[in-house]
């Protein structure tokens, strides 16, 4: 493994660690501090949320580590975290080692194809095929034929594009590379490829966290990457308008992504309990949907009991905020570019709050 990774691996586990310390202990006020730690994709709104949230109870202090969804898997397993977040539902192998495991969407949001072109606006038309070939290496020039005929008002250059993805076990990587194996059969039954956290990616240069990637791409001319919206706009970045299956060219934003999401979950969706594997937002039918969407969920155990060291004063604080999150947290959503949760998903989530349980009985009534 490359060292740096292993460097990076390592302070990422410590400071899990170390935080799973802190969560099984009182501050010297009084405070109970909640231990949380995963996906980067909701981190912009979620920051938001446990700041509002904490102006209204004041012996709360809630500890989210935006590690990465593999990260927050790997520690919900080991049970050293009260929540883990993920933008990729538990598969079937972690479902085995974490049984017992809620899923909660906590937000949805768009992946932005971002790129740093001289004198290119956002808006440069792509398609999912083209997105493909980009990233899996068959595509390398910018002013390559399948973009210039998509974008005959726009001059491209010659020079090489620079691709740019994710290093670490990514949720962001799972959504987006869902969305690839969708558009392009070779991708889909490429070897190393298709739909995953990570992947053994055939071209380009890795990053760690949305953050990252939105900054390398900054920074290095002609390069084309991914990143939640929120990041992409923080970050004054440029991005694609994606074709959609009506043949819509559509820009990533709020209204988009909104459409998405209730054109999707009006189909029905799982119970928290229930398994969500087979679940996206991705190619949503409607004309005005962008096509890369996702939920980000946040994981919790059915049973607190399984958490060490559990108490029934700590079961009901991880309760209240994750009830927090799916109602007054939402009306923070619009504000930092994400889609509130539609309703019927509030009023599923509602219900798996309410199931989790301490000691076996309900923790909210």
């Amino acid at each position: 493994m490359n060292t740096k990774y292993t460097i990076v691996i390592a302070i990422v586990a410590i400071a899990i660690i170390a935080g799973a310390i802190v969560a099984y202990t009182y501050s010297d006020s009084g405070i109970i501090v909640l231990n949380g730690t995963g996906a980067s994709f909701p981190y912009p709104l979620l920051d938001e949320m446990i700041k509002d949230y904490e102006t209204i109870k004041h012996n709360v202090q809630v500890d989210y580590n935006p590690s990465g969804s593999g990260a927050g898997v790997s520690a919900l397993i080991d049970k050293i975290v009260d929540f883990a977040g993920s933008d990729a539902p538990l598969s079937t192998s972690e479902t085995e080692k974490a049984p017992n495991t809620l899923h909660i969407p906590e937000t949805i949001g768009s992946i932005a194809i971002v790129y740093n072109i001289a004198d290119v606006p956002s808006g440069l038309k792509l398609t999912g095929q083209i997105v493909a070939d980009i990233f899996q290496g068959k595509i390398t020039k910018w002013n390559d034929s399948a973009i210039t005929k998509l974008n005959p008002e726009v001059t491209l250059p010659s020079d090489t594009i620079n691709v740019i993805h994710r290093s670490d076990s990514s949720g962001t990587t799972f959504i987006f590379t869902g969305y690839l194996s969708t558009s392009s059969t070779s991708w889909k039954n490429g070897e190393g490829l298709g739909q995953g956290k990570a992947i053994s990616w055939p071209t380009g240069i890795g990053a760690q966290g949305n953050a990252a990637v939105a900054q390398t791409v900054n920074t290095t001319k002609n390069s084309i990457g991914y990143v939640e919206l929120a990041y992409a706009i923080d970050a004054k970045m440029t991005y694609a308008a994606i074709q959609n299956p009506s043949g819509n060219y559509i820009l990533p934003t709020l209204e988009s992504t909104t459409v998405a999401a209730q054109a999707r979950a009006s189909s029905g969706l799982p119970a928290g309990s229930e398994s969500w594997s087979n679940v996206n937002l991705l190619n949503a039918n409607d004309a005005n949907a962008y096509p890369i969407v996702g939920f980000s969920y946040i994981m919790v155990y059915k049973e607190l009991d399984d958490i060490p060291e559990m108490t029934q004063e700590r079961a009901t604080a991880i309760c209240e905020f994750l009830w927090y999150v799916i109602h007054d947290g939402q009306n923070l959503a619009k504000q930092v570019n994400y889609a509130p949760l539609p309703s019927n998903v509030v009023e599923i989530n509602s219900a798996t709050i309410k199931s989790i349980t301490f000691n076996n009985q309900p923790v909210l009534k």
